[in-house]
């Protein structure tokens, strides 16, 4: 019966969308063997990659997020009219069983288009925090996933919400497992600082970051520590770096970021849903910085979950307003001179992964379509 359906994954916009999309995607081919995946973004360059290197076919149908101005006001309703009838069409030819939303701008046009169509949608939200349209929609699909359990009170009365948690790419999952499979054992490299620009390059990190190294001097003399610039951002990040810091890594972008971190020490970061999922899998404690312009001020509201629950730090970026370098110094400092704390937020950190999203959320999938679990071998 699998070998009929055919499942529409829509959203992007950015990596934080697309990953935990591929990453459910591998759940579905795992447990409906057949099935047919389609994903549908915004046509971005990245995205487009992303999918068709993971060897998913890519739709791209017009999509605009909420406008700042009355002439991407214009743009905005015209594109997703657009957005909305190529998603009906498309939903149509594709005779699609199922419509998976990732969240964001780029989701709601074929979101809406599904539930239009009486077409089963489920919805994923990994943010704390929702958004108006993932709000307004929540009531009307089979299904609300989610990344933080605290995002109920944001959702419609009528919505059905099973907390999931966030899919993590495959690379973590896979040292996550390893990690449980063997006692860890002290480490016996130097210790590691990562910071991370994100792939679009967050510059108030790029542009801290460095004057904070500098300010710690001899307290991170043993330190290996690697900055993460995102695109763009790499040679004036290296310019801020003084000439003598050989213990000091930057590049734009990290292949390898899950055995990565999975033998880091600290992390410095923004605070999206995915990637407090990811960290909450490589256990690494962290010193966030959630962007203060994030929708609905979600990554504030990610952050002081984490907080909370003793996994990470946070710092304010407007709080801290001129002080930002004096109080990430501060934050850093601390963590590094007590191996206790780290392995204290490392322990609490850990609670909070949920290695098994990706296959929660294809299960509910399965019983929405009354198909059958394939409980794929581990």
């Amino acid at each position: 019966m699998s070998s009929s359906l055919e499942i529409v994954i829509a959203g992007g916009g950015s990596p934080s969308h697309v990953h935990p999309g591929l990453a459910l995607a591998e759940a579905l081919e795992s447990h409906l063997p057949g099935v047919s995946l389609l994903f549908a973004g915004t046509g971005r360059p990245f995205e487009r990659h992303l999918v068709r290197s993971a060897g998913y076919n890519y739709v791209a149908l017009p999509a605009r997020p909420a406008p700042h101005n009355p002439i991407e006001a214009v743009r905005f309703v015209t594109d997703n009219a657009m957005g909305f009838m190529a998603a009906a069409w498309m939903l149509r030819e594709q005779q699609s069983s199922l419509v998976i939303g990732l969240g964001g701008f780029a989701s709601a046009a074929t979101v809406r288009a599904a539930v239009g169509r009486g077409i089963p949608t489920v919805l994923m939200e990994q943010n704390a925090v929702t958004g108006r349209t993932t709000r307004w929609l929540s009531g009307m699909v089979e299904s609300v996933c989610t990344g933080f359990s605290e995002v109920n009170a944001y959702l419609s009365p009528l919505a059905e919400v099973v907390h999931t948690g966030t899919p993590s790419r495959p690379q973590f999952l896979k040292q996550y497992r390893q990690r449980q499979q063997k006692p860890v054992l002290p480490a016996s490299r130097e210790p590691r600082l990562v910071i991370l620009g994100g792939a679009s390059g967050a510059q108030t990190l790029n542009q801290h970051m460095p004057q904070v190294v500098a300010m710690l001097g001899d307290e991170l003399k043993d330190w290996r520590i690697v900055h993460q610039t995102g695109e763009g951002q790499l040679q004036a990040t290296e310019a801020r770096y003084p000439a003598d810091q050989s213990r000091v890594l930057t590049v734009s972008y990290i292949d390898e970021l899950a055995s990565l971190l999975f033998e880091t020490d600290i992390v410095v970061c923004r605070a999206g849903g995915n990637t407090l999922a990811e960290l909450a899998l490589a256990g690494v404690p962290a010193v966030v910085v959630p962007y203060p312009d994030a929708a609905e001020n979600h990554q504030m509201a990610n952050a002081r979950v984490y907080a909370e629950a003793g996994a990470c730090v946070v710092v304010d970026e407007w709080q801290a307003g001129a002080r930002l370098t004096e109080c990430l110094a501060t934050e850093i400092r601390q963590l590094v001179a007590s191996q206790e704390r780290r392995n204290q937020m490392r322990e609490a950190m850990e609670t909070l992964a949920r290695p098994n999203a990706a296959d929660d959320i294809a299960r509910r999938c399965c019983e929405i379509l009354d198909v059958g679990f394939l409980h794929a071998a581990a």
